[in-house]
């Protein structure tokens, strides 16, 4: 009994990776199933790891993901999307915007996201798009991976 004890507070002071996912990966989600974004994203979904989103970011996704071509290509409706950005809210962690961090990059909306992931004080940033972080690597020390990197970790936590 003892043992299971220290097994299972062993487990529960495990930090849990705190994520951060841009647009183009829950973009990627939607359009292809079999994909390490959509792996991603249903792993988030099911508290494997933290997901951590903003208003604004959120704003940004639903923008982004209810395009026509976006739309169409992943079969998904409107209210599809929609249906499935409340299920990311309700899992997810909500960052506060305490701090602005603009501009450091290229982009407004990848600032979004750095601005997520500093304010939630996130482990990584996951993107396609590595060398638009490139600063918030360098600057920020934050990890910038893409889906398929992250997966493992995410599979092997209990």
């Amino acid at each position: 009994m003892q043992l299971q004890f220290a097994i299972l507070h062993a487990i529960s002071t495990i930090p849990r990776v705190r994520l951060v996912l841009d647009t183009v990966i829950m973009v990627a989600a939607i359009r292809s199933n079999p994909g390490a974004s959509h792996q991603l994203l249903v792993a988030g979904l099911n508290d494997r790891f933290t997901m951590l989103v903003s208003v604004p970011l959120l704003i940004e996704y639903e923008a982004v993901m209810t395009r026509p071509t976006h739309l169409a290509a992943s079969r998904l409706s409107i209210t599809d999307v929609g249906t499935l950005l409340d299920a990311v809210a309700v899992i997810a962690q909500p960052v506060r915007l305490d701090f602005l961090w603009r501009p450091v990059l290229n982009d407004a909306d990848d600032d979004m996201v750095l601005e997520t992931a500093m304010n939630g004080r996130a482990d990584a940033i996951i993107t396609f798009n590595r060398r638009h972080f490139t600063p918030a690597m360098t600057q920020f020390g934050i990890d910038v991976l893409i889906p398929a990197e992250v997966m493992d970790q995410v599979e092997s936590r209990p």
